[in-house]
This record gives structure tokens, sequence and C-alpha cells, in this order.
């Protein structure tokens, strides 16, 4: 596939300490590095230093970087060794996750002649400023990329400083990905933060609402439509907190699943603090003798879970990452997938009151702020363990399911 008139003008840049590329998703970012860059610059090395993949797990870095390598030069990849070492072009190359600094103790301390990495912005800072006292060869060099993040992220501020950095910024746009791919993306994430990081490449905070697509006329339902299919539920679980199962079915001849009842029980609310058997006699309140195939629960409800196995509910762990799940979610209200019940009264108000963390965002982190979520979380667990947005770049989570 030929390059870009982008990835061209990379190739003939990328002779700083350190090249980076950052921008929106599937632009292109990659793809010139594992055909071309990452070869010349592991055939050029001299055996002064270690040779070195960082990306956010290794399991990361095999899909988005060895995996295409493999295709692309066959016999000359290999695979990661027990060592986390890879023989590549014949020289060993070490392949470590960066999302914590115990990951890349086992080189610390030792000079990096040639350094890649992949997803930067998920790294543990701590493993980055490691990562820049041991480049010290005179050629050493470090490429990689990244899709943007909140503009007081560690890594924007080490772009900004005036290290020896040449950086392009990519939008989705800029790649080659098929015309109508980018415009249902476009799409799914519009009116949301990820389409200024992942559509436009910008580095934009999270703030204001988490789900400012949420309309009641579009996602609120006053009559109840033809439904088929299994029953599922999704709960989180509180003492203090509320407590809340949600649930779901899909609707006919549709991809769009309504959230068809609710049941909402807050300890600091009632002052009253109920028990995990009066908790699960609500559910079966709810369902009316309805038996979801499942129960999406929250992984840390230990006792709750242990009573709807009681009575004979099949549980299952949520998935229960924050940032892809919302993202997911998004996804789900922008493509009218999910609606909800007029009585989802709780669930339909938090959305008008699920908000990001301003102070967060100040210190350069995506957080939530831990109120009004309940509903939230019990959907989000829904969409992002019952894998409703599948993205080509994430592997399906695999849950514990309980008998």
């Amino acid at each position: 596939m030929p390059l870009t008139e982008k990835q061209i003008e990379f190739l003939k840049n990328c002779n700083h300490r350190w090249n980076i590329k950052t921008g929106a998703t599937g632009s292109g970012k990659s793809y010139v590095d594992y055909t071309t860059v990452i070869p010349k610059r592991i055939i050029a090395s001299r055996g002064e230093g270690l040779l070195v993949l960082l990306g956010d797990t290794r399991g990361t870095l095999e899909r988005n970087i060895l995996e295409p390598m493999r295709s692309i030069w066959p016999g000359l990849v290999g695979n990661i060794r027990s060592d986390n070492t890879v023989s590549i072009f014949g020289k060993k190359v070490y392949a470590l996750g960066a999302d914590n600094k115990k990951h890349v103790s086992r080189i610390q301390g030792a000079t990096f002649e040639y350094v890649y990495g992949d997803e930067i912005t998920t790294w543990s800072e701590e493993v980055f400023q490691m990562l820049k006292s041991r480049l010290r060869c005179e050629h050493s060099h470090f490429d990689g990329t990244c899709n943007p993040e909140n503009p007081n992220h560690w890594f924007k501020r080490f772009l900004d400083s005036d290290a020896d950095i040449y950086q392009q910024s990519y939008i989705i746009d800029d790649g080659k990905l098929p015309a109508n791919v980018i415009a249902e993306l476009k799409k799914e994430y519009d009116g949301t933060v990820y389409y200024d990081r992942w559509i436009l490449g910008e580095w934009v905070a999270a703030d204001g609402l988490v789900y400012p697509m949420f309309d009641e006329e579009k996602h609120v339902l006053n009559t109840e439509p033809e439904t088929e299919g299994d029953y599922y539920v999704s709960s989180d679980f509180g003492i203090q907190n509320a407590t809340v199962f949600l649930l779901w079915q899909r609707e006919r001849n549709s991809k769009r699943w309504i959230c068809l009842r609710e049941y909402y029980y807050s300890g600091r609310d009632e002052r009253h603090q109920p028990t995990v058997g009066e908790l699960v006699s609500g559910l079966n309140g709810m369902l009316g003798g309805i038996k979801p195939k499942r129960i999406i629960i929250d992984p840390s409800a230990s006792a709750l879970k242990s009573e709807l196995l009681k009575n004979g509910y099949h549980t299952q762990n949520a998935d229960n990452d924050v940032l892809n799940g919302i993202s997911d979610v998004c996804t789900m209200l922008n493509e009218n997938c999910l609606a909800f019940m007029r009585c989802c009264k709780n669930a339909i108000r938090e959305f008008g009151e699920y908000l990001w963390d301003s102070k967060a965002a100040d210190a350069g982190i995506d957080a939530v702020i831990k109120e009004n979520d309940h509903c939230q979380d019990a959907i989000r667990y829904f969409v992002k363990t019952m894998y409703l947005v599948q993205r080509k770049d994430r592997k399906p989570y695999t849950p514990v399911i309980m008998r």
C-alpha cells in the first residue's frame, strides 16, 4: 500500500531524538512505523544499547505492531519469548508493557539505543521518566504514536517542552479508511470529547455532562415496544449508596436494547441499610417472574453475588473499564441503540447529572464525579460486558460467569 503524503513527510523529518505522531484513531500513524521506520532503525543499530518496543501492555504491542509486522516481513519477526524478548531481523528486541513501572524494572539502568513507543498516553509516567534517562547513545532515537488526551496530560507537557522533538498531528481523514467507515465513526462519536480527540486529533479536556447526546425525546419511551430474546439484568451494588438492578431486552427486529424496568434502593435516602436478602427480594419484585439469562454484577459485590446464586440466578462479573465503557455508551446513544422506559426514572435523571470531574481534568486525568452514577455504572456494565460495541482495536472481554 503506497504511503500518504503525511507519512512520506514523517520519513523525511524523523531524524530527531524524539519523533512523535499524535492524532486520530485509524489515521495511519502506526502504518509507516511497522512497515518502514522500525525495520530501518533496528537494521541500522550498532549494538551499543538495548532495542526496546514499549506498549500499554504486551498484548496491545503484539496486536498493534508485531502482528502487522509479521504479515509484511514473514520469517523476520518472531514471537515474544518468556524473557520478554523477540527476534526482529535477527536482533534481540525487548517487548514490554509500559502501563506499570514494574514491567520495565528488569531493564532499568541499561542504555537504550532505540525505543519505539505505542499508545504513549496510556503509559505510567514513571516509565517514561526512566526511559528519558536511558536513551543516551549519541545516535539514540525514539519513535512513537499516541491518541490525544487531556491537554494537561504529562505527555502533552513533554511535547510542549524544548526537547529535540519532531511532531506530527493527524486527523482521521489523513488515513486510508473507507469513506463510509469514517462517516460512521464520526457519527458514533458526535457530540463527545472522543470526537475531538479520536476524529479531529485535538488535545481536549473532558468536562460537563458525560453523555451530552442523551435526548429524552429520542431515548425515553412512553410505550413499551415489542421485544424479543433473552432478558438480562445489570446491577450496581451499594450499602449506604444506592443498589440498582436494570432489566434489559432487545427490541424486536432491531439492534436497540430497551431498559424495561429499574429497581433502585438507596440506604442513605431511605435511612435503612438493607440486607442482601432484602435487595434480592426487591429484584424479585421488579422482575415479576421474569427469569433473566444472567445478572451482570460489580465484581466486588461478593455478598450480593452469593445471595443471587442462592436464589437460582446466574451471575456474570462486569467489565469495569470505565473510560472505554463510557465511550461505548456514547456510541450506543449516538446510534440510537439504547432506550429507557419512562418508569426508569433514576436512570433518566442521572443522565442529566452525571459529570466529568473538572478538578481531575486540571491534573490531566479523565475521571467522572462519583455522584449520581449508580444507574450509569449499571448501564455501562451492561454495554461493555455484553460487548455491544465492537471495535477492531479491542479484544472482547472474557468475563467470569457463575452458575
